[in-house]
């Protein structure tokens, strides 16, 4: 491959948690840098994409957003099939979205039915940190983090899609854990420039 012809990741990421955590607002947040006030429950899924750089590979992140209500839950499996990463979420200030965090993880693993299904990529997002100044949270960052290493040392991010707070952090981690999985895959494009955005993803941390 000459240095004219990039390489082209495409990557599925389903965001899972309960219905009014902030998964939406989150997406639109990392795609678009918009947050809207209004809250609107996703109807069945919903996507969005983006575009980054990570080493020499550019990478089109598909990220799903499936409702996390009762009666959507049948069109689950459809979604998740193919996923390279599962985002969980949860709202630091209700603790009963954070209890059902082991069902919606389960559950997952349970509809792809994947072999090595222990060893998945999953990220944990505490979403809505910025609500009332901090004082109306319900979940601290360590019984999170305790969760997360009791599920595999699980990466673990505490956000704001209101204020865009460590959004692009989270998303990045999700990237790169995503193409560390062998379920993406590779599309050979010749002639493709790197965009501003791509460079600017490029120098962003490491999760």
């Amino acid at each position: 491959m000459n240095n004219s012809q990039k390489i082209r990741t495409l990557s599925k990421v389903i965001v899972l948690g309960d219905s009014g955590v902030g998964k939406t607002s989150l997406m639109n947040q990392y795609a678009y840098k918009k947050f809207s006030q209004q809250y609107k429950a996703t109807i069945g899924a919903d996507f969005v994409t983006k575009e980054l750089q990570i080493d020499d590979k550019l990478i089109t992140l598909q990220i799903w957003d499936t409702a996390g209500q009762e009666r959507f839950r049948s069109l689950g499996p459809a979604f998740y099939r193919g996923a390279d990463c599962c985002v969980l979420v949860y709202d630091v200030n209700i603790h009963k979205t954070f209890d059902k965090l082991n069902n919606w993880h389960d559950e997952f693993l349970h509809q792809v039915d994947l072999d090595g299904s222990e060893t998945f990529p999953f990220v944990l997002i505490g979403n809505k940190v910025d609500l009332d100044g901090g004082n109306s949270r319900r979940v601290t960052e360590n019984k999170a983090r305790e969760w997360c290493a009791s599920r595999g040392n699980i990466p673990y991010f505490e956000t704001s899609a209101k204020e865009g707070y460590n959004v692009d952090e989270a998303f990045l981690c999700v990237a790169k854990i995503s193409l560390d999985n062998e379920h993406v895959q590779d599309i050979y494009f010749p002639g493709i420039s790197e965009t501003a955005s791509e460079a600017e993803q490029q120098s962003r941390c490491a999760c």
